[in-house]
């Protein structure tokens, strides 16, 4: 090993400390917990003093560091030779900083609240095994310096992250947790596909190196290149399958919807606000490092991006499930990352605003789920139940709760004065900013016109005021409605104090202020936050942004109105049913809307295994009427000579002239008392006899030893007479 010894610490400390804490847990239940709790922070505090060392040495403390590279004496990278033939190798950078640091964070808040949230679950021990594994995993991913590292790492947290899935057992979560891993598998191999291609196109995996080899690559008008670049694209289209189906982009984000309600809370915080964004960083290679400012991938992921923002919302404002709300949630979030990522490609140089509202959302998106998915992991311990019906008026009377869940929900939708309204900010300025570009003729409409622009302008706003909606549903359900039996609602009155433990608590607490207090000084915090991946993500030119001008807050309180509306005309009014003397809430999503249980499993399960059955069969036909047609023609078939039924040609032979031997002395000297004529019969048994012995004998030791012996004193004796 040769580097930074501490990136090896942060990759593989925690997998360590999961086989320790393993074990501890087969003795002692609590001590386990207690080691799983020292890992993390352990974890914690060494990725803080990385990122601190890191910045220190870039002379970034006090200072704006845009464009800052660490110092020469400061070690930013960490090398394994030989290891899976390619070896293993990492580097730290703002961005790997960022969110090594973001990682780690979460990490520790969900560890902690773990120890309450499992207090009656069983297999508690896998899990919190699983749990350290795939946060060294999620470490290798983030501070991976190449492509192949990042695939290993990436695949390793696939694999883990499973168990979380499945912890449960029951149908519900052993059908997600097949749907996961098949999404991720396939996504793999595809991804795997795509590494071959690039290597064999680029001769590199190396992130440092794929920006200027790709960019000359690209750029570069001769002809012979042509291929070179169809190459690029075909790779980065295969890559980009396999990190779009972790990210949750569509159409791969069937997992989501339904491995989040069923996995623990915890777990499904982590899913969402971390194990997303290793496939978003991925993405973020690709466009920043692979297709840097093209306009075509640009373009791809704009629309994919929509795509997925906009089913996102749809799902959510449909859901009647908390955690499933939460989870279709996570899919229009990162429709909005992909959006902002390829305004990256779109706007060329002028690309800032769309690079740091991506980085931010990234960060807010995490720091959300991290917060809402405890928030519910805190009605699932008390009450077991998810049901937005069953669940309210929950949170009433429950104050710190109501601070919680409405922190993450008004930094999700975007308020101004939360960090949300700063990253869809970002990002809905650089649409805007592309709008103006083209109509004023400084960038060519290429595939999207101002049309189409406009379109995609008003989509963002409209999904982001069904985010407004579908978190409105959920605060109104938990904290404002009663519950239908009163009985039910005395008793969740009657938890005031005793719903959650105080780590827990803390916990909880720390996540939910950090949105407001991010939000009221973006200037300060949020732009310092940005400025850490610049060094990565390649942005052209520094732009400053007014975040609490007019025009923005205008856009922010549109959104924020069309919330409103889409709360009260769809959720109120077309999701909700009179029974006795109140409202419920109704599932109005048909379940033949369903893509994978409509068109995924019958595809892949059913109709092509008929199809390519079909065509198999046909061609195994075709072949075999082919070779009987040259037989019967060209290659005309020969009579089969006689084959001896036992023995050899040699004991057929001997065989029949002393059986006739026989027949001749039975009628001569043998009259008297004749003899059967069994020779043939008789050589071919002793024969196979022989071949038997031979072959034992040949196969065991003594006669190799033998064999050597002899060779040995055949060597002597040449040499001696020699």
């Amino acid at each position: 090993m040769e580097g930074n010894v501490m990136l090896f610490f942060l990759v593989f400390f925690p997998m360590a400390g999961a086989v320790v804490s393993y074990l501890v847990g087969r003795k002692h239940k609590t001590g386990r917990d207690y080691a799983a709790d020292f890992v993390v922070a352990v974890e914690f505090a060494a990725m803080l003093y990385v990122f601190v060392s890191y910045f220190t040495a870039a002379g970034w403390i006090g200072q704006n560091p845009a464009g800052l590279e660490a110092a020469p004496g400061y070690v930013t990278y960490g090398n394994i030779p030989g290891v899976c033939g390619m070896g293993l190798h990492f580097i730290l950078d703002g961005f790997r900083a960022l969110y090594g640091l973001v990682a780690a964070f979460m990490w520790l808040l969900s560890t902690l609240f773990s120890k309450e949230y499992f207090a009656g679950y069983r297999n508690r021990n896998r899990y919190y095994l699983f749990l350290l594994l795939t946060l060294g995993a999620i470490m290798g991913v983030f501070l991976s310096a190449d492509l192949y590292t990042m695939f290993i790492f990436f695949e390793m947290m696939s694999f883990t992250s499973y168990v979380w899935v499945v912890h449960e057992e029951k149908a519900d979560s052993i059908r997600a947790a097949d749907t996961y891993l098949a999404v991720a598998t396939l996504g793999g191999l595809v991804m795997l596909m795509g590494l071959f291609l690039l290597y064999h196109t680029t001769g590199t995996l190396s992130i440092g190196r794929l920006y200027e080899v790709c960019g000359r690559i690209m750029h570069d008008s001769n002809p012979a290149e042509e291929m070179s670049q169809k190459a690029l694209y075909v790779a980065g289209a295969c890559m980009l399958f396999g990190f779009g189906a972790k990210a949750g982009a569509f159409p791969l984000h069937i997992w989501l919807p339904k491995a989040h309600p069923v996995a623990p809370a915890p777990a499904s915080a982590l899913l969402s606000g971390i194990l997303t964004k290793a496939g978003i960083f991925g993405i973020l290679v690709l466009s920043c490092d692979m297709f840097l400012h093209d306009v075509k991938w640009g373009a791809l992921l704009l629309l994919l991006g929509v795509v997925t923002m906009a089913l996102g919302a749809v799902l959510a404002l449909f859901s009647i499930n908390l955690k499933r709300t939460l989870a279709c949630s996570s899919v229009s979030q990162i429709g909005f990352i992909l959006i902002g990522i390829g305004m990256q490609g779109l706007l060329g140089q002028e690309d800032s605003l769309a690079v740091r509202g991506a980085l931010l959302h990234m960060v807010n998106h995490s720091l959300f789920k991290l917060t809402l998915f405890l928030a519910a992991g805190v009605v699932y311990m008390n009450i077991h139940k998810l049901d937005l019906n069953e669940i309210r008026g929950f949170g009433r009377k429950k104050p710190l709760l109501h601070f919680i869940f409405l922190m993450g929900a008004m930094g999700i939708g975007g308020f101004p004065l939360w960090s949300g309204y700063v990253s869809k900010t970002l990002i809905h300025e650089s649409i805007a900013e592309y709008i103006n570009a083209l109509r004023m003729g400084h960038i060519q409409a290429g595939i999207l016109s101002v049309g189409w622009m406009k379109g995609v302008e008003w989509l963002f706003l409209i999904s982001g005021g069904c985010t407004v909606a579908y978190m409105l549903k959920l605060y109104v359900a938990l904290f404002l409605e009663k519950n239908k039996d009163g009985a039910i609602q005395e008793k969740f009155d009657a938890l005031q104090g005793k719903y959650m433990g105080k780590v827990s608590a803390a916990a909880l607490t720390v996540g939910a202020c950090l949105f407001p207090v991010m939000g009221m000084a973006p200037g300060i915090i949020m732009n310092d936050i940005a400025d850490l991946g610049e060094d990565f993500m390649h942005p052209a030119v520094e732009v400053t942004i007014k975040y609490f001008s007019v025009a923005n807050l205008k856009g922010a309180l549109l959104s924020i109105l069309i919330g409103l509306a889409v709360y009260w005309l769809v959720i109120r009014k077309g999701m909700m049913e009179k029974e006795g003397d109140g409202l419920v809430y109704v599932n109005r999503w048909n379940r033949y809307w369903d893509l994978e249980n409509a068109v995924y499993r019958p595809l892949l399960l059913r109709i092509l295994p008929m199809v390519f059955g079909v065509i198999c069969r046909i061609l195994d036909s075709l072949l075999d009427g082919f070779v009987i047609l040259l037989r019967k023609t060209v290659y005309k078939d020969s009579r089969i000579p006689h084959e001896l039924q036992e023995g050899t040609f040699f004991t057929h032979v001997v065989g029949m002239e002393m059986d006739r031997m026989v027949h001749f002395l039975n009628r001569t000297a043998w009259k008297r008392t004749p003899h059967k004529e069994e020779c043939e019969h008789r050589l071919a048994m002793k024969h196979e006899e022989w071949e038997e012995n031979g072959t034992i004998i040949s196969r065991s030791l003594s006669f190799g030893l033998l064999l050597f012996c002899a060779g040995l004193i055949l060597t002597l004796v040449y040499l001696l007479w020699k």
